[in-house]
């Protein structure tokens, strides 16, 4: 990209920022803070979108992020099972129109807010907290097909929720948004794996591990292999045909719905990272974020592709 170009895009976030911040009070600074803190790849892209729809984004977004939160919080399963029924209970009251029987917390006013202007449904946003209900106790995957179904429940219901607040309803469209929940769902996994012992959480399903001989202490060693690296190999490439089959959807969904399924951006920029370095998740390289990423989501955007 050239001068000209980097100082555009950083011109329209600055400015885009901005304006989510003057048009709203505290509780739309606390989503805007959660997002850029803890899902940073997709505060990004959720920037790029426009006005009322990255507004709502932003909302769905500073949800998910309380909620996936929660597991890492708590260390009694009681305890967890109170803090999701506060969140389903939100959800119920926010689809009331009463903002008087909201909760105050600043995420669920700014959903509320979203829920006024978006239509929004009300079983995409139970799905993530019943999924993070149910995985709470979840400490690996015995095949694929569970990280998979993880990856759907939990990051594919958020893209099909991004998409209603762009205004797209399209088969297409969410059809992508499945595929392309699956890759980053899985890539997401993929970059824990050097945190397994430190989350309690093996990522690597247990069925991958046991075809190509590695022990669960090898990926808690937290130090790569040959045979730990082929583990990780086929996993990125179901995470990669995912992603591809997410693209190859691309012209066949509204422009307006693209920009929704920027993500694909970043999950694309990790895959070509972690294959350069020959599939070794614990490679310090990949620890620092790409300078690539806010280029190229600037160019896709441009684009209007993903």
């Amino acid at each position: 990209m050239n001068n000209f170009g980097w100082r555009c895009f950083l011109n329209v976030k600055d400015k885009n920022i901005t304006a989510i911040r003057k048009r709203s009070h505290s509780s739309a600074e606390y989503v805007l803070e959660s997002v850029k803190k803890y899902d940073y790849e997709n505060f990004i892209c959720t920037i790029l979108l426009q006005n009322n729809s990255r507004s709502c984004a932003f909302a769905i977004r500073g949800f998910n992020v309380e909620v996936a939160r929660v597991a890492e919080q708590v260390s009694q399963e009681m305890i967890g099972s109170m803090r999701y029924k506060f969140w389903e209970d939100m959800i119920e009251k926010c689809f009331t129109g009463d903002l008087k029987i909201v909760p105050k917390h600043p995420v669920a006013v700014e959903l509320f807010k979203a829920l006024q202007n978006n239509k929004l449904s009300k079983r995409y946003l139970r799905n993530l907290v019943t999924s993070r209900k149910n995985y709470l106790n979840l400490k690996g995957f015995n095949n694929l097909e569970e990280m998979e179904n993880y990856a759907e429940h939990t990051v594919s219901n958020v893209l099909y929720l991004v998409l209603e607040g762009c205004g797209v309803r399209n088969i297409n469209a969410d059809h992508a948004a499945s595929h392309l929940g699956k890759a980053q769902g899985i890539v997401q996994q993929l970059r824990s794996i050097p945190f397994s012992r430190r989350i309690n959480f093996l990522p690597v399903p247990q069925d991958i591990l046991v075809k190509n001989s590695v022990s669960q202490e090898e990926v808690l060693r937290g130090k790569g292999s040959d045979r730990l690296n082929e583990c990780i190999f086929q996993i990125a490439c179901q995470a990669h045909q995912h992603l591809m089959k997410a693209r190859n959807l691309k012209d066949n969904i509204p422009k307006e719905g693209r920009a929704a399924l920027l993500p694909a951006v970043p999950v694309f920029i990790y895959l070509d990272r972690l294959q350069k370095v020959n599939y070794d998740v614990f490679h310090p390289s990949l620890n620092n974020r790409s300078w690539k990423l806010l280029p190229v989501l600037w160019y896709s955007n441009l684009r209007n592709t993903y």
